[in-house]
């Protein structure tokens, strides 16, 4: 069974070398490392390995500018970005250029081999340190009184599958998914915003599981 392969892009040339060190370790080949965005997105078009694992900020270009241009070029490499922000708007950022993977530095070793694992089935890893100290979600009776469907497509949801791919999942109609996910939002008192729900599901994931 031939091994994942990766590319790994970092400015600090230290960090860079653990990364790659504990990827070898873990299995995971390496076919080129970059110190730059620039490098990096070179790297990528050129070996388009099934991962690519980008510093948020680097020179020339940051990881999310090169996940941009991935996706305009239509490069299928996953994304994984390592960062040491927190803000939500960056996090926002990476869902809506598809990015698989969002992991804070501080954790990276600890979540990214369950990272790397998650992506490369096709599903999504986002760091659950993001959503910590941010405004906490208290349940009441009526959060508490999610239905089995709604429960199924929260999970769906947190995974990060589209209302397409839930619908394909379940055998049911998209509208029918819209359906619940207005009832959802509606019963969970959040905001009418396009991530609301991915957000609080991945918050309350032991609620929902």
């Amino acid at each position: 069974m031939s091994k994942p392969t990766v590319i790994i892009a970092d400015d600090h040339p230290l960090l860079l070398k653990g990364l790659k060190d504990f990827l070898t370790e873990n299995e995971i080949d390496v076919v080129a490392t970059a110190q730059d965005g620039k490098e990096a997105l070179n790297k990528i078009t050129e070996f388009r390995p099934q991962l690519a694992i980008l510093d948020l900020e680097m020179p020339y270009l940051t990881g999310l500018e090169i996940a941009s241009e991935c996706k305009n070029q239509k490069i299928q490499t996953k994304i994984i970005l390592l960062t040491l922000h927190k803000e939500l708007y960056l996090y926002h950022q990476a869902k809506e250029l598809n990015l698989s993977g969002y992991i804070l530095k501080e954790f990276a070793l600890g979540e990214l081999s369950s990272a790397i694992e998650t992506v490369l089935k096709g599903e999504n890893f986002f760091s659950e340190k993001i959503f910590e100290n941010k405004e906490s979600n208290n349940l009441n009776s009526d959060q508490t009184q999610l239905t089995p469907s709604e429960k199924k497509i929260l999970r769906l949801i947190a995974e990060g599958l589209s209302t397409k791919k839930i619908a394909e999942k379940l055998f049911i109609a998209e509208r029918t998914v819209d359906k619940h996910r207005s009832n959802m939002i509606s019963k969970l008192k959040l905001e009418k915003k396009h991530n609301s729900l991915l957000l609080w599901a991945q918050k309350n994931r032991e609620i929902i599981n």
